[in-house]
């Protein structure tokens, strides 16, 4: 939106996604943006509950970058982790590297997880 005149700019809708898994609901399929943003230079950051975590072009909301945070990770300890919905702090970007949480208490949908992913940006 623009501040001076509450025009919108731009509107992107989350690409579709299966509503079912098997005869069942799947818990997933709700992809509420309620974590907070981060805007860097041209990107705009946004993680949904459903663990997917989406990179927009300010000039036009075009989905730039797309990850599934909702899967198995090895840690850097050696403890498998688990990456779930994305709701609270948005991504932290330095020095050319996105660091993000996945995954956070099962209210409301969301999907448990325990996992700080960090991204190389190029």
């Amino acid at each position: 939106m623009k501040i001076e005149t509450d025009e919108r700019v731009w509107f992107t809708r989350p690409p579709p996604i299966p509503c079912t898994n098997g005869n069942n609901r799947d818990p997933k399929c709700v992809q509420a943006q309620s974590a907070a943003i981060t805007v860097i230079p041209g990107v705009v950051f946004s993680g949904a509950t459903n663990g997917t975590m989406r990179a927009y072009s300010v000039d036009n909301g075009r989905i730039i970058w797309e990850y599934n945070t909702q899967q198995d990770y090895k840690a850097v300890n050696g403890v498998p982790t688990r990456g779930g919905g994305i709701n609270g702090p948005g991504p932290t970007v330095v020095n050319g590297m996105v660091y993000m949480t996945s995954g956070y208490a099962a209210l409301g949908g969301g999907t448990p997880g325990n996992a700080l992913l960090a991204f190389g940006v190029e």
